[in-house]
């Protein structure tokens, strides 16, 4: 009974599925480790003892873990934020996907809508998306977080990524593991979101319009093209989100019994936070709005790149797995 109709046979959909997912993943990883000095150097900034800075600045913070912690301190926490960021990545991809259908087979339904996925739409499904992804992988990346700020002096150290998972839920609680959860939800709506959105709408406005010399025969976009506009994606959504962010990390480190001397401040006073609004106020009482920005700058650095060869490499990656559907569909 095939199919004149389109409709594909269970298997097929089944192994597309699949090869969504590990195109998804791919992308996630190769982007995340391209970037990984950075992103470490990004964490340490925002949660650092405000009373005993180590990291001032990009450069200074990157030698200054280069002189301390040598080359692998460079990449510190990168294995567990690939063990996170593939699953996240895969279940992320396959999510905007699905929600795009789903979304768009709804918005058809009344009358008098057009059958394309307006940028209104793109921004509902990437945040459905975002939202799914990070739910199901927070308690990771919760404790990669802590693992990401260890050091040779931390009084004490987590061995890896499922050490670090029972460690903290036997000694805090299971609630521990979803610390900053909310602030996460909250800033996934506009970074996803707007990731997605404003990178699938640059694509189809270049593919119409044909600017910048492009050949009006032209109905694919070069890579280097492609790269510009995940560039343009993460710049917008990481500026929107990222004072969520920090707050995030900041309340992902309270209750960390023998933390890690960048967050305790070798012995110094650390601040405690009683749920999101509180992490705000203090925040900004203690050390200004500028505080909401720390580490702006690693991460702007390297966002644009990680987010830009994330997009590119699952595209990429569809390609040679032979999946007819493409985020743009």
């Amino acid at each position: 009974m095939a199919s004149d109709d389109g409709v594909k046979p269970p298997t097929h959909e089944l192994l597309s599925i699949c090869k969504s997912l590990v195109a998804g993943g791919v992308a996630g990883g190769v982007s995340r480790t391209a970037v990984a000095p950075l992103e470490r150097l990004k964490i340490l900034l925002q949660v650092q003892n405000r009373q005993d800075i180590k990291y001032n600045g990009t450069i200074q913070g990157l030698k200054y873990i280069w002189k301390t912690e040598g080359f692998r301190g460079m990449f510190k926490g990168n294995g567990t934020n690939c063990a996170r960021i593939v699953p996240n990545s895969a279940v992320k991809f396959f999510s905007y996907e699905q929600a795009s259908l789903g979304i768009l087979w709804l918005y058809q339904r009344q009358p008098g809508n057009e059958a394309q996925l307006t940028p209104i739409l793109r921004l509902g499904a990437g945040a459905c998306a975002g939202i799914i992804a990070m739910s199901a992988t927070y308690p990771m990346d919760m404790v990669r977080g802590r693992l990401t700020v260890q050091t040779e002096a931390s009084p004490r150290q987590y061995r890896g990524i499922f050490h670090a998972l029972s460690t903290v839920f036997r000694e805090e609680g299971p609630r521990a593991l979803y610390k900053g959860w909310l602030p996460s939800v909250i800033g996934v709506i506009p970074y996803v979101g707007l990731n997605f959105s404003v990178y699938e709408s640059l694509k189809d406005w270049l593919i119409r319009s044909k600017p910048f010399g492009m050949k009006a025969q032209d109905s694919e976009l070069s890579v280097t093209t492609r790269l510009a506009c995940g560039a343009a994606a993460g710049t917008v959504g990481q500026t929107v989100a990222y004072p969520l962010d920090v707050i995030r990390r900041r309340m992902q480190m309270v209750g960390w019994k023998d933390a890690a001397s960048v967050v305790a401040g070798e012995g110094k006073s650390k601040l405690e936070y009683t749920g999101m609004v509180d992490a705000f106020r203090k925040t900004v009482q203690h050390e200004g709005f500028g505080a909401l920005y720390k580490g702006l700058v690693p991460n702007s650095v390297k966002v644009v790149p990680s987010i830009a060869i994330a997009f590119v490499t699952y595209e990429m990656v569809k390609d040679i797995l032979g999946v007819e559907m493409r985020i743009s569909d």
